[in-house]
């Protein structure tokens, strides 16, 4: 049953059943139009109100429908919508939780809506590459004004109810209860007492327009394109509303439509929409079910102030939670204090916090030199050198102070944490919690799942993760887990290609333009050369035949660490971070090549893109062939939220796919004949070879054990 339907009096409420979100499936649809018509052939109905089940009203579409059978089938939305318009007895929208997409537009269609306080109202299809493809784009401005609809509309973002219900002159709401518990009585009452009006009103015959009419409509297409060049929605959403204040009502919604099933099929909608179902699908871990129990964890202990570890602390202390942040020295503990209060004292200078919750946070803070404090927190994370003698020890000392059941985390962003895990009496305790930097602001969060970890300590993780409002994705343990892993395939590539000709400030260039937010070379210059130095010494003892280019090695020899050196791949001018060509490293580069008796051809952006983004891509594959990874989703998240991949690319992963990965091999097997590269590492992996010859995709997203095991 996705529609229930009962009798009350005289009046018929119609509840959309469809958990968890109500969304509008093709079943939904079907069960909403038959209970319609039931209400409208019984004579004893006077007016219908149309309500949600659970917690919400209606979450819009099902993003899954998209593209597929089910989506050509009726009822579409369009004729739901127009039934209930066109409807013979008053129909109320009763809105509480929220009223996402389809869920307003179906609200919009109703003669009525009744909304409690805290409902939240949205119309987020730009977000998927998509505009309102249900009327939403005609009739929000005929009820809230051309530019509150508009605003609405390019933002994606929820607007309360009771922030609508202050806009003056506003048609959208007609009653806002403040009490939750009462909506459906109180649309039951309004229901009634408009039962005999007549004509009915309908949106569609309100009017739509702006005093400044096209002068407005190109300032904004010029706004929308400035905020969102690679994205086409947003254009489309400023022409669609335009043709509201143009057009008459049926053309304007027959042009929405056309203009909805275009972006339909572009690839940025595909790769939004990808996005969308990816980022939820990292919380689902198929052997940790949604019930299984969480640890309570209501303080945190952080041994670690540096730039990491006062990173993570705000990030606790943003929810609430009061934080023991520990140190070695005075000095070092003076700092991180300082930094955390300089993250929060910043914010309230940019208007983003208040300073009554500034000091509040702050009251959370406990900095401290002794272990002892440690022992009430129920999670505690280490963010310390990343050398493993020196987590060992901190977690043995962790060990010995912290309380049963609390949970020991380690920052670690390349170490294998079942080591880690075995320096303690609890392994079953210990968990990844790898923050990027900088860790208040990152929203990615590897969640690295060690051997013996405990079910609900990971289940603990991934609530906490939710809490901070981080993107949390799980991986097994492997050195790298995930996104470094694969980015060391990625450096190592653009090593390569300097080798070959290319030079620092082509590569980055060119993968910028691709879309990724920083070049190898800009990244390692921002991170610190030094960092990848180190874990390269160690590649070298622990992995004899692995092969690099040497250049990354000669340019931290002549000290070159980056930024903070004012020296890298490029120069730095005192105080400021424009990267400018290095003309020493330049010799350097032309130096190394002649060592290697290559001579220097050209190569154009294309093979640059090529190899750095392919050799994230079959490394990724080898990740879900070892079940370190459990889906390619989980991949793409973790590189469009930790690494600055494009977004409307929608990830590694996915961009593979949308290649055709069977292109995608044979342009492997090209790279693999190149006599300097790594012919090895070009060998596809067999996960990649077998989708490709069987013409299928990662996007299938197929569990293969792992994190999702």
């Amino acid at each position: 049953m996705t529609a229930l339907y009962q009798f009350l009096g005289d009046i018929a409420v119609i509840t959309l059943d469809h958990p968890p979100v109500n969304g509008l499936d093709l079943a939904t649809r079907r069960a909403v139009v038959q209970a319609l018509l039931r209400a409208q052939s019984d004579g004893a109905v006077q007016a219908v109100v149309l309500d949600g089940a659970g917690r919400t009203f209606s979450g819009g579409a099902d993003i899954k429908e998209f593209g597929t059978d089910r989506a050509m089938q009726s009822p579409h939305l369009l004729d739901v919508i127009e039934l209930i318009e066109s409807f013979g007895k008053p129909v109320v929208a009763a809105l509480h939780g929220a009223a996402m997409g389809g869920g307003l537009e179906l609200a919009l269609g109703c003669h009525y809506r009744v909304a409690s306080a805290g409902t939240r109202l949205a119309l987020p299809e730009v977000k998927l590459g998509l505009l309102p493809g249900a009327g939403g784009t005609q009739r929000l401005p005929r009820v809230l004004g051309v530019e509150a609809a508009l605003n609405l509309i390019l933002s994606g973002e929820a607007v309360l109810a009771e922030a609508v219900a202050r806009l003056p002159g506003q048609k959208l709401l007609d009653l806002l209860v403040s009490d939750p518990q009462q909506l459906r009585d109180a649309a039951v009452s309004f229901a009634r007492s408009v039962a005999a009006d007549r004509p009915l009103p309908q949106v569609r015959r309100l009017p739509a327009g702006h005093p400044q009419g096209a002068a407005f409509f190109q300032f904004a297409r010029n706004t929308a394109r400035a905020m969102a060049p690679h994205i086409p929605a947003p254009l489309a959403c400023v022409d669609a509303v335009e043709a509201a204040t143009t057009r008459p009502f049926e053309v304007g919604l027959a042009y929405e439509r056309e203009r909805f099933m275009g972006l339909m099929y572009t690839p940025v909608s595909r790769a939004l929409r990808h996005v969308f179902l990816a980022e939820r699908g990292t919380a689902r871990i198929a052997d940790v079910p949604d019930d299984t129990p969480r640890r309570p964890v209501l303080a945190v202990g952080v041994v670690g102030a540096g730039t990491m570890g006062s990173g993570i602390a705000v990030n606790f202390l943003d929810a609430g939670l009061p934080v023991a942040l520990l140190e070695s020295s005075a000095e070092a503990l003076e700092r991180g204090t300082a930094a955390v209060t300089r993250i929060f004292e910043g914010r309230v200078k940019k208007g983003k916090l208040s300073a009554e919750a500034c000091t509040q946070r702050l009251a959370l803070l406990q900095p401290t030199l002794d272990d002892s404090d440690l022992g009430r927190a129920d999670l505690l994370i280490e963010a310390v050198y990343e050398d493993f003698d020196v987590k060992a020890a901190v977690f043995r000392r962790l060990d010995a102070v912290a309380k049963p059941g609390a949970i020991l985390a380690t920052n670690t962003s390349t170490l294998d944490v079942d080591r880690i895990a075995a320096c303690t009496r609890r392994p079953q305790d210990v968990v990844g919690l790898h923050f990027f930097s900088p860790a208040h602001v990152m929203k990615l969060l590897e969640v690295v799942r060690g051997r013996e970890t405990a079910p609900d300590v990971l289940a603990t993780a991934m609530a906490l993760a939710r809490q901070i409002k981080k993107t949390a994705v799980v991986a097994r343990v492997c050195d790298g887990f995930i996104g470094n892993r694969m980015l060391e395939q990625y450096f190592r590539q653009a090593g390569f290609l300097l080798d070959e000709g290319a030079t620092p400030g082509q590569i980055d260039q060119a993968i910028e333009r691709f879309g990724l937010a920083m070049g190898p070379f800009r990244m390692s210059d921002l991170a610190g050369n030094d960092i990848g130095w180190a874990i390269r010494k160690r590649r070298y003892s622990e992995q004899p035949d692995m092969r690099y280019s040497g250049t990354a090695d000669r340019l931290c020899e002549m000290g070159r660490f980056g930024q903070k050196t004012g020296a890298g791949w490029y120069d730095y001018q005192p105080g400021q971070r424009s990267a400018l060509p290095s003309a020493e490293v330049a010799q350097m580069i032309e130096a190394h090549r002649a060592t290697l008796g290559l001579a220097p051809r050209r190569i154009g952006d294309q093979e640059i893109v090529q190899r750095l983004v392919y050799a994230l891509v079959n490394e990724g594959a080898r990740l879900l062939e070892e079940g370190i990874a459990a889906k390619s989703g989980d991949i793409d998240m973790v590189y469009l939220t930790g690494y600055g991949f494009p977004v409307w690319r929608g990830g590694p992963m996915h961009f593979a796919d949308q290649q055709g990965l069977l292109s995608v091999v044979q342009t492997m097997r090209r790279f693999a004949a190149n006599p300097h590269d790594d012919a090895a590492f070009w060998q596809p992996a067999p996960l990649l070879e077998k989708l490709a010859a069987q013409g299928g995709s990662f996007g299938a997203d197929h569990s293969r054990g792992g994190a999702a095991s």
